[in-house]
């Protein structure tokens, strides 16, 4: 499976488009976590509390869009973003989609 980031695939022709794929995510830290990460934001620095747990949940997301592209046939995602929500303190949606295209 070809995923990229742009409208076309260098060297590739785009045969047929199947549609918008996605796949999303939700995930929270533990609370302990959210401490340390609050005290760290006083202090300042790297919360690296949620960049481990939106890097983890980014390929959740993208496996899942993935699996959906896998099940509509495609050869290949193009166009993939990312787009992230904040659902409450400490819980975040990151939403991966593109648009899934079959291949020559």
């Amino acid at each position: 499976m070809i995923i990229v980031n742009t409208e076309t695939i260098p060297g590739k022709k785009i045969s047929q488009t199947l549609g918008i794929v996605k796949g999303n995510a939700i995930r929270a830290k533990h609370i302990g976590k959210d401490i340390v990460a609050g005290l760290r934001n006083i202090v300042g620095g790297e919360l690296t509390e949620y960049t481990q747990m939106l890097s983890e949940t980014r390929e959740i997301a993208l496996q899942r869009m993935i699996k959906n592209a896998e099940s509509v046939g495609a050869d290949a995602v193009v166009n993939v973003r990312f787009a992230t929500s904040q659902i409450m303190a400490g819980a975040a949606e990151l939403l991966a989609y593109g648009t899934a295209v079959k291949l020559e």
